[in-house]
């Protein structure tokens, strides 16, 4: 099983940026925890991260022939990105929405996703470990379809 891992704007400031609503661990300490548990289940992972919604969407394309789902945290990109929402789409793959904080306790811009509609599922507000919790489960549905 190969899984892609999309993170959007500003996340490669984790560890710095409002521990508060993101906690302290950087995105290299959330993609090591990750490796470490996609290794005990057999997965193998592809990790980004972009600043720029239109090298999200490359990536996307370029990578969606290899992989069997996404774990996508688009940041800000969830609440306006049609343009990102048409890519998942177009890959054809199972995707996870997940959020570092709980959107829905924040402002109220930010309880809109023009992804959730279309993801297998939702998870938001256990920091990094809203990664793992994402991770087990598109794992745990690409094996029983």
């Amino acid at each position: 099983m190969r899984i892609g891992v999309v993170n959007g704007p500003k996340l490669n400031l984790l560890g710095e940026r409002e521990p508060e609503h993101y906690g302290h661990r950087t995105l290299a300490e959330i993609e090591a925890m990750l490796r470490t548990r996609a290794e005990r289940r057999s997965i193998e992972l592809e990790f980004m991260q972009s600043n720029d919604e239109g090298a999200i969407i490359a990536w996307l394309q370029e990578h969606a022939p290899g992989v069997d789902g996404w774990l996508v945290n688009a940041a800000i990109l969830t609440h306006s990105s049609e343009a990102l929402r048409d890519a998942l789409l177009a890959a054809a793959h199972p995707f996870v929405e997940l959020h570092l904080s709980n959107v829905f306790a924040r402002e109220p811009f930010r309880h809109r996703s023009v992804l959730a509609e279309h993801a297998v599922g939702v998870i938001v507000g256990f920091r990094e470990n809203s990664y793992l919790l994402a991770l087990d489960a598109l794992a745990d549905y690409l094996e029983r379809r």
